[in-house]
């Protein structure tokens, strides 16, 4: 689940306001999230994409186009069962990104509000890793495993159009991204484990 604000038990707020290229991960990071943020300005500023990335962004609030996409396929599929494995498997990966990897880093976000062509909402966790890139890799790592090939360019794209918002809105470093997306693929394959155990396959 992605970026979730805390309404117990809060964090303090992190430092916010690192550009990409001047954060604490070491220059090879520094660089890359730099280049990563002007390859990424060159898009910025085109109307649709915009809207695009901002409708991406706020697609993966609280992790909602997975849940939307996981209830239309469990009722298509007569899978109610996945649909429920679905949702404890992202409320798991939410819990541990979001109070355990990000309480761990507490690494500043690019910017406190995300840049300001763009209408979002600010979260109040820590940048690294991204929650909306890790949810967006479990959930599609899980479909793809149940799905299989076939819906697997649906999937991935779906997971890359809500990654790759966060960077271009600069509310997350790009290597926060990559390694959410990482970490979201690596439980989701674990979970693709339990599943089959479960008969949930």
């Amino acid at each position: 689940m992605s970026d979730l604000p805390s309404t117990t038990d809060a964090p303090p707020e992190p430092p916010i306001g690192h550009p990409p290229g001047q954060s604490r991960f070491g220059p090879a990071v520094d660089r890359f999230d730099e280049a990563a943020d002007a390859w990424l300005e060159q898009f910025r500023g085109n109307p649709t994409l915009d809207r695009v990335m901002v409708a991406a962004t706020y697609a993966g609030e609280f992790s909602a186009i997975w849940h939307v996409s996981s209830i239309v396929r469990g009722v298509v599929k007569q899978r109610p069962d996945q649909i429920v494995g679905l949702a404890v498997g992202i409320g798991l990966e939410s819990l541990i990104v979001n109070q355990g990897l990000k309480r761990l880093f507490h690494r500043p976000r690019p910017t406190r509000e995300g840049d300001e062509r763009f209408d979002i909402r600010r979260p109040l966790t820590s940048s690294f890793p991204s929650g909306h890139a890790s949810a967006a890799g479990f959930a599609a790592t899980s479909f793809i495993g149940w799905d299989g090939p076939r819906l697997a360019p649906l999937w991935a794209t779906l997971a890359g159009a809500v990654a790759t918002s966060r960077p271009y809105v600069r509310i997350h470093h790009a290597s926060d991204v990559i390694a959410g997306v990482v970490v979201g693929a690596t439980m989701g394959l674990c979970a693709r484990q339990v599943f089959k155990r479960l008969g949930l396959g």
